[in-house]
C-alpha cells in the first residue's frame, strides 16, 4: 500500500512538473521561439499564455526596435578627403526563425548588421565629395544606405533595419587643419571670382547709364536750345514790333531796364562824364523840372 502511494505520489510529481513545463507565457515586449533539441519548431509573436511539449525549450527574443551603435567609420570621398563618420541604425527582428537558423543570437545579428553598415557607408558615401556629405543631402544618402543595408539583412536574417543614421561627421585630426586652410584657400579664391564678376558687372551698368544720361542731357539741352531760340525770337518780334509803334516809350523802357539793372544796390557808385547819354532821361527830367519851376 504504501509502494502504491509512493508511485503515485511519483506520477503526481512528474505530471505536476510536465504541467508546468508545459505552458509559457509571452509579454508584449518579446516573441519566443519554440525550440525541440535545439531545433526551431515554431515562433510565437502573440502576446498571452501558450503551450507546448514538456521537452521542448522557448528561447525569448525582444520584439522591440533595438539600437546599434557602430565605433566610428574613416570613410574616404570621392575628392579623395577622408572623414570620419560616426554613425547609428536600429532595427527590428521580424521573422525570429530565420534570424535563429541564420545566425542565432542577437549578439551575432548586431556583429552582422556592422558588416554590413560599414560596407554601405564606405560605398555609398565614396560615391560623393566631402561638401556633399556635409550639406543637407546627407539624408539621402542616408536613405539610400538604410535600403541596401535592409535588403540585405530582411531576407537573410529576418531582420527590419527601420533607421539608419550619421550622429557626427568630422575631420581626421591629423588632416583637420591642412583640409581646413585648403577650403578657406578654395573659399577666398570663389570669393574673389565672385567680387571680380561683381565689380565687372558694375563698371558695365554704370557705363550704359552714364552714356543714357549723356544721350539724355544732350537730347535735353538740344531741345532747351531750341526753346530758347524760339523764346527770344519772340521776345525780339514783340519788341520789334512794340519799337515801332512807339520809339520814344520803347527808348525809355530801355533807359529805366538799364537804370534799374545798374542802380541796384544804394551803394552803387558811378563816375561818368556830365553829358554820357546814361543820364539823358535824368538831364530830361531835370530839365523839365526847371521849366515847370519856371512857369
Amino acid at each position: 500500500m504504501k509502494a502504491r502511494s509512493v508511485v503515485l505520489a511519483i506520477l503526481g510529481l512528474v505530471a505536476a512538473v510536465g504541467g508546468l513545463m508545459s505552458v509559457y507565457t509571452v509579454h508584449e515586449t518579446e516573441q519566443v521561439i519554440v525550440l525541440e533539441f535545439s531545433r526551431p519548431v515554431k515562433a510565437v509573436q502573440e502576446p498571452g499564455l501558450h503551450f507546448k511539449l514538456p521537452w521542448r525549450t522557448v528561447l525569448r527574443l525582444d520584439n522591440r526596435l533595438l539600437n546599434l551603435d557602430m565605433e566610428p567609420e574613416e570613410v574616404t570621398a570621392s575628392d579623395q578627403k577622408r572623414l570620419v563618420v560616426d554613425a547609428f541604425a536600429r532595427f527590428r527582428i521580424v521573422d525570429p526563425t530565420q534570424m535563429y537558423r541564420s545566425i542565432r543570437t542577437v549578439t551575432a545579428a548586431r556583429d552582422q548588421i556592422t558588416k554590413q553598415l560599414r560596407s554601405n557607408l564606405r560605398e555609398v558615401l565614396g560615391e560623393r565629395t566631402l561638401d556633399t556629405l556635409l550639406s543637407d543631402a546627407r539624408d539621402d544618402l542616408m536613405k539610400r544606405i538604410e535600403a541596401s543595408v535592409d535588403s540585405q539583412t530582411r531576407d537573410k536574417y529576418g531582420i527590419e533595419i527601420v533607421d539608419v543614421r550619421i550622429r557626427r561627421a568630422d575631420l581626421p585630426p591629423a588632416n583637420t587643419q591642412a583640409i581646413l586652410r585648403r577650403m578657406e584657400a578654395e573659399r577666398k579664391r570663389d570669393a574673389q571670382k565672385a567680387r571680380s564678376e561683381g565689380q565687372e558687372q558694375k563698371l558695365r551698368i554704370e557705363a550704359e547709364a552714364d552714356r543714357k544720361a549723356t544721350i539724355l542731357i544732350a537730347e535735353a539741352e538740344k531741345e532747351s536750345a531750341q526753346m530758347r531760340g524760339q523764346g527770344d525770337k519772340e521776345a525780339t518780334r514783340i519788341f520789334a514790333e512794340a519799337f515801332s509803334k512807339d520809339e520814344d516809350f520803347f527808348s525809355f523802357y530801355r533807359s529805366m531796364q538799364a537804370y534799374r539793372r545798374t542802380l541796384k544796390k544804394e551803394d552803387t557808385t558811378l563816375v561818368l562824364s556830365p553829358d554820357n547819354p546814361f543820364f539823358d532821361m535824368f538831364m530830361g527830367k531835370l530839365s523839365g523840372e526847371k521849366m515847370d519851376g519856371k512857369n
